[in-house]
């Protein structure tokens, strides 16, 4: 499946979709779209959804994928084929950090549930504040708008990064409200490994988003601080009230979380 999904990359980023910053630097702020463009979205994100259909590994539970079809279209439609490939960035390196040393994260009972599928929950829990601004994008031409955008998937990277590299290399874990040693996988531990390889995540897409210019280069950093902000913040809400009521789920913490993160790289941009 992993193959199908680097030849629909290339598929949508051949014929001038993505475009080489060395040619050309203008910054990519949505303006309008046409039929020929929905009519596009629609169908590349109906390969992806059958990609995952025919696929022996499945990424995305059924209810998942239905959710993921219409996400996607609502990040196209809004910001453009570039918001879509940075959603889809996040989606396959997400995807393949949750499966590291999957089977023995399994046995000690800190594995991600269904083996990493993710379902609609994860969908909206992940991508919720993407989509929103990705709606926000049709009323206005607000370069914030992109720039919270991509914080916001940078936000649940470095999260996931931070959370299975942590589950799968931590040496020493602490909880971070009062840093006492926990064990790995415990709700709001921070590990060095798990730390890092979070920063790692959030560069990584903050620097692909420059390239295809969906944002300045310039403000990578602002991203990586906010992403990092937002981190720390999601971990410390996971040990004071995560589960606390039924809806307080990991779902609605990490809408909280990358809602931190884009609201956070404004307020930097902003210098408030």
């Amino acid at each position: 499946m992993l193959k199908t999904y680097i030849l629909l990359l290339l598929l949508v980023s051949s014929n001038g979709f993505v475009i080489n910053p060395i040619l050309k630097k203008n910054l990519s702020i949505r303006k309008s779209f046409d039929l020929v463009e929905i009519e596009t979205s629609l169908a590349i994100n109906t390969i992806a959804a059958g990609s995952n259909i025919i696929s022996d590994k499945k990424y995305l539970t059924q209810e998942g994928l239905y959710n993921a079809w219409f996400l996607g279209n609502i990040l196209w439609i809004g910001l453009g084929y570039k918001a879509w490939l940075t959603g889809f960035i996040y989606f396959i390196l997400g995807s393949l950090v949750t499966k590291i040393k999957m089977e023995e994260k399994e046995e000690l009972g800190i594995a991600e549930k269904r083996s990493g599928a993710r379902g609609p929950e994860n969908v909206w829990g992940s991508a919720g504040t993407a989509a929103i601004c990705s709606l926000l994008s049709l009323l206005s031409e607000d370069y914030l708008i992109n720039l919270a955008f991509v914080s916001s998937f940078a936000t649940k990277l470095s999260d996931t990064f931070a959370s299975e590299i942590g589950k799968a290399y931590g040496k020493n874990c602490y909880l971070i409200t009062n840093f006492k040693k926990v064990p790995r996988g415990t709700e709001g531990a921070i590990s060095l490994e798990g730390t890092l390889a979070g920063i790692i995540g959030s560069i990584i897409l903050s620097i692909f988003a420059s390239y295809i210019n969906l944002m300045n280069y310039n403000d990578i950093y602002l991203v990586v601080i906010s992403a990092f902000i937002a981190t720390n913040c999601e971990s410390v809400l996971g040990v004071t009230i995560q589960d606390k009521q039924k809806w307080i789920t990991n779902e609605f913490i990490n809408f909280i979380n990358t809602t931190i993160g884009a609201i956070s790289v404004i307020l930097l941009k902003l210098n408030i």
